[in-house]
């Protein structure tokens, strides 16, 4: 398959509409992953499995419509991006119940797991340099560069990995191997896409999501050289969302604070959260999969257009649903 063709082929199996666009709503971190889920347990295949046929149909789905039967019968057969759900510095605050929703949604959950110990939540407390190391190894073994998504700290430590990639820390950055959990002895890998060596330094990562990221902690815990770069956005990532509302006092968010912006090519976007979100129940989602009524609203949005009214109910809870 062609290059190009490839590249349409990952964009659309993430959901995007020329790598701008994602599907699904859900707040707590909408950061939305863009994968068009479904409740069945998707099956992983290989992606040398993707055969010609499979590919056509994939390129064929149109990704801000894509059904519940397109899942099902489309790209159940399709690999699957991972998801590396970065958690905040408070270890009982989670991105657990984010991943519960998108596995009950449909998503592998095996997607979504840390090689090391099956965790669904990944630690901030990591260094970048070693969470760079470990992206580049997945690009290199699954031929799918994974999407972060980080609460609070996990945001910043999301943000700091890009410009890791960047080269602002590092000149050069070492393979590091998630399943024997250290470096290798090399800095490069061969990119599956066009079978050459390439740098570790200067990947792109698809989609990254910051949420409640503010800069108060980062004085707090003395991330002192992050306060600086919090809000830029290097061209190491596609697409670039941060999450954030008002008198946040846990992020140190205020009325008129800064926006995050881009430093380049970097398609960056700024979401405001309504009033009534609360900085550590932001991951909260897994019960939006749990009840019918959200969990249709969720299948069937369509970016872009004006979303559906949610019935007003008090047997369901649509807490963390942007509506």
């Amino acid at each position: 398959m062609a290059l190009t063709k490839l590249s349409s082929l990952i964009r659309i199996i993430l959901g995007c509409n020329k790598g701008r666009r994602i599907r699904v709503a859900v707040v707590a971190a909408s950061m939305c992953v863009g994968w068009a889920v479904h409740a069945q347990e998707p099956a992983r295949l290989p992606r040398a499995m993707v055969d010609a046929l499979l590919a056509r149909q994939i390129l064929a789905l149109s990704p801000e419509r894509i059904t519940a039967r397109d899942v099902r019968e489309i790209l159940v057969r399709a690999p699957a991006p991972r998801i590396v759900l970065l958690q905040g510095s408070v270890a009982a605050v989670t991105m657990r119940p984010f991943a519960e929703f998108l596995i009950a949604m449909g998503f592998p959950a095996d997607r979504l797991r840390r090689p090391q110990d099956g965790a669904l939540s990944w630690p901030s407390s990591g260094s970048s340099e070693e969470l760079a190391g470990t992206l580049a190894w997945h690009f290199e073994a699954d031929g799918m560069m994974p999407l972060l998504v980080g609460h609070s700290q996990g945001g910043m430590l999301a943000i700091r990995t890009l410009h890791e990639l960047a080269g602002a820390f590092h000149d050069s950055l070492p393979v590091w191997n998630p399943v024997m959990d250290k470096a290798e002895s090399r800095a490069t890998i061969i990119d599956p896409l066009t079978g050459q060596p390439r740098a570790v330094v200067g990947l792109q990562i698809p989609f990254v999501a910051a949420l409640a990221t503010g800069k108060l902690p980062r004085l707090v815990l003395g991330q002192w050289s992050m306060l600086a770069k919090l809000r830029s956005i290097p061209d190491t990532v596609e697409e670039f969302t941060g999450f954030a509302f008002e008198w946040d006092l846990i992020a140190g968010q205020f009325p008129g604070a800064e926006p995050y912006r881009a430093t380049g090519s970097a398609h960056v976007r700024n979401i405001t959260l309504p009033p009534g979100y609360s900085h550590i129940a932001l991951p909260r989602t897994q019960h939006l999969a749990a009840h019918l009524r959200t969990r249709r609203w969720i299948d069937e949005y369509v970016p872009g257009t004006a979303p559906a009214a949610l019935p007003d109910a008090e047997e369901f809870d649509s807490a963390n649903l942007l509506h």
